[in-house]
């Protein structure tokens, strides 16, 4: 067989082996799953202490939350990652944090193996995302005498929003905002409470989030609408063997496939947050 002709046939014959791969992995549940061997090198990139370290954000009540009489840990983010532990055959480790910003820093200390984080290319730099799984909004909430009407008023001189240190919305809105100035809460659930109490002008998070606020707290409203889609991932620090991340890739097309996601935002009764496409 001539050189090119060799050469042509293996990138089809690895071509094909992908398709299979992914095929195997995306089929809907009872289908076959992927060949062991593939599961090995996944479960060695995934999970190379033998048990694998899911961080989990409480700052984001779409994801996560801890329940009132128990304090453990539930939502859409808990049951992806013991389903992974499921399918990887390892015991799963929750490594809790309050806020984006605090996983960011779990992540530079090696604390845990795979996380859930809006999709960002600031981001990107040091993780490797799935496609999103879920999209959530981004909202402002201001009070009732604000003179504030639309979102597209927020970025002016003299407006102060508020905003989760290291949040997606941090990170956004680090980069669109030309004239208002951001300033950064601990934890995005205490940035409305920031907001009141500093009385600054706006405060900026998951809908979901501000909408409770709003709900607590008297004087407050949401403005119309939202001011970013934010496309919500599972990820895996960069530098890791790749069969780990095309693993993961694969699972969450599966998951939403599947129905999974659904059905877990439907237990954990979340409202404003939809099934990403394909």
């Amino acid at each position: 067989m001539k050189a090119d002709q060799f050469k042509q046939t293996a990138v089809f014959f690895s071509t094909v082996l992908a398709f299979v791969f992914l095929a195997a992995c995306t089929a809907p549940l009872g289908h076959p799953s992927p060949p062991p061997g593939l599961i090995d090198s996944a479960r060695v990139a995934l999970a190379p202490s033998g048990t694998l370290r899911a961080a989990i954000n409480f700052g984001n009540p779409i994801l996560a939350n801890k329940d009132a009489a128990t304090g453990l840990a539930g939502g859409v983010s808990v049951d992806l990652a013991h389903e992974l532990g499921k399918r990887l055959r390892v015991p799963v480790e929750l490594v809790l944090y309050e806020s984006a910003g605090k996983v960011v820093d779990g992540l530079k200390a090696g604390e845990w193996d795979i996380g859930f984080f809006a999709i960002d290319p600031v981001r990107a730099t040091e993780i490797d995302f799935t496609p999103a799984y879920l999209v959530i909004e981004g909202a402002y909430l201001v009070s009732n005498e604000s003179a504030l009407s639309v979102n597209a008023e927020v970025d002016q001189d003299g407006v102060r929003v508020v905003v989760g240190r290291g949040s997606a919305y941090d990170l956004y809105l680090t980069r669109e905002l030309k004239r208002a100035k951001l300033v950064r809460a601990p934890t995005s659930p205490s940035v409305v409470d920031l907001m009141n109490s500093g009385k600054f002008e706006v405060a900026a998070g998951v809908k979901q989030q501000l909408e409770a606020d709003a709900r607590r707290l008297p004087g407050v409203r949401l403005l119309d609408g939202r001011f970013m889609v934010i496309n919500q991932a599972m990820a895996t620090p960069k530098g890791r063997d790749m069969s780990g991340v095309t693993y993961l890739r694969a699972f969450i097309e599966e998951m939403k496939s599947s129905g999974f996601v659904a059905r877990s935002l439907q237990q954990h009764e979340i409202e404003g947050a939809t099934v990403a496409p394909p």
